[in-house]
């Protein structure tokens, strides 16, 4: 299963026309990898107590197959937002198709350009109360009991099923090391309780007579590729991975790279395997009206979905494709065929000053007017770098998700059962319904046993 946060149906179309540009065309013609999927979906991303979502509930929709509660993880709406003790009750938890998967004797792993212990990876093995209790500093800082209710990082090394991952590759170094101590890179760690679980988790393999390998750049991420251990753990920053567009490709690999040393690990198994890969940074960056970045990070993760579909045999190996929630980029303007993706339309407003192709109903980017006129974001100091910010309509220190439906691309074993406008929570039933895990199991059986008919 491949996630693009915040991967909206404008941002896959106007990153289609960027890659297409990229390449000295139009644009507008181009095709993102997944885009030639056979069958394509809706899905519906609303939480059970709100309109917007979140990448909390949405995780727990479309990797456990329950509705939650905004900012909640592994939890149904039965346990509101920060309430530890309801979490820890356990009708009110439910499992992910990771789960399902390790329970039938495959094996699992999640990658991401995110930390791996942010809230859309965490929907593949944890259950909190709160999506922001990534270290156990952070629970104590809400009032809560660690020890009561464990953090997100401490799950995903301790509990089941994180700690049967066979993958586990992103960033986030900070949430699993003591305050005290710093990483590779001279990052200190979040931790308050003194605790390293990098160590705990090789100390876990140890125990299980099982090789591992723990890598924290991209060298020996490809050392790990050469050699394919049974366990195989990567954090390559002390938080996210930077965006694909700043990082140095020396030390950080690409989303395609970790996606082919994750498939090569796990496709070992013959029974098969469940991967869940995350580009997470579309969302960071779309927050941050960084248009030009979020749409490049949404090329990354089809350059991704590309490796998988070249690895892995379209008879037996289902690729789904989604998006948690939407963002309020607006792709606007009556701009001619071809016209610069990232440039001002060809229109301007009534008052004749120009506007962009892609901007914001809100964030950051708002400029506030001087007298009776928007001001001219074309005259910026820094107009057009990466960084630049394109125009939103209302201010806000962080651009808003947007409440609209997302795509759902498939291909594959049972591909055809994700058409139409779906329930995001019903995307994991599905998923194990090709797969014949979990609760698709019975409905497998079921169909096998049925008499066949004339």
């Amino acid at each position: 299963m491949f996630l693009g946060d915040g991967m909206s149906l404008p941002t896959l179309a106007a990153a289609r026309t960027l890659l297409g540009q990229r390449a000295g065309r139009p644009g507008e013609e181009s095709q993102l990898s997944f885009e030639a999927f056979p069958t394509v979906g809706l899905a519906k991303t609303y939480c059970v107590d709100s309109q917007i979502p979140d990448s909390a509930c949405t995780a727990t929709a479309y990797l456990c197959g329950a509705k939650a509660n905004l900012g909640t993880i592994g939890l149904t709406a039965a346990a509101p937002r920060g309430d530890c003790a309801a979490s820890q009750r356990r009708a009110n938890r439910v499992h992910s198709v990771a789960a399902w998967a390790l329970d039938d004797g495959r094996d699992a792993g999640i990658v991401t350009t995110t930390r791996v212990t942010h809230a859309s990876p965490a929907g593949a093995y944890a259950h909190v109360a709160d999506r922001d209790w990534e270290s156990d500093a952070a629970v104590r800082a809400a009032g809560a009991d660690p020890r009561q209710c464990p953090d997100i990082a401490h799950q995903l090394v301790h509990s089941h099923p994180g700690n049967r991952f066979k993958v586990i590759l992103g960033g986030g170094r900070r949430e699993f090391l003591p305050e005290h101590v710093e990483d590779e890179e001279g990052a200190p760690g979040l931790r308050a309780d003194g605790r390293n679980l990098i160590e705990e988790w090789q100390a876990d393999k140890a125990r299980r007579n099982a090789t591992y390998h723990y890598a924290w750049n991209r060298e020996q991420l490809l050392q790990a590729n050469a050699t394919l251990p049974d366990y195989l753990l990567g954090l390559f920053e002390s938080s996210h991975l930077r965006y694909n567009l700043e990082t140095d490709p020396a030390t950080e690999p690409t989303l395609a790279e970790l996606t082919e040393v994750a498939i090569r690990s796990l496709a070992r198994n013959e029974r098969g395997f469940f991967l869940f890969v995350e580009g997470g940074r579309i969302d960071h960056a779309h927050h941050d009206n960084h248009v030009e970045l979020a749409l490049d990070e949404t090329l990354e993760l089809s350059a991704a979905v590309a490796r998988a579909a070249e690895l892995l045999d379209e008879r037996d190996s289902l690729l789904v494709v989604t998006a948690d929630h939407a963002h309020v980029m607006a792709f606007n303007g009556y701009t001619h065929r071809g016209g610069d993706i990232l440039g001002p339309s060809d229109d301007a407003d009534s008052d004749g000053v120009p506007y962009m192709t892609l901007s914001y109903a809100n964030g950051p980017g708002h400029r506030r007017a001087e007298g009776s006129k928007r001001p001219d974001v074309t005259q910026d100091a820094d107009y057009r770098e990466l960084r630049w910010r394109s125009h939103a309509d209302a201010p806000l220190a962080s651009e808003t998700h947007g409440g609209k439906d997302v795509a759902v691309f498939a291909r594959g074993p049972a591909a055809e059962l994700f058409a139409g406008v779906l329930q995001q929570s019903q995307l994991p039933h599905i998923m194990a319904y090709a797969a014949c895990v979990g609760d698709g199991a019975r409905l497998c059986d079921a169909h096998s046993a049925a008499p066949e008919r004339d």
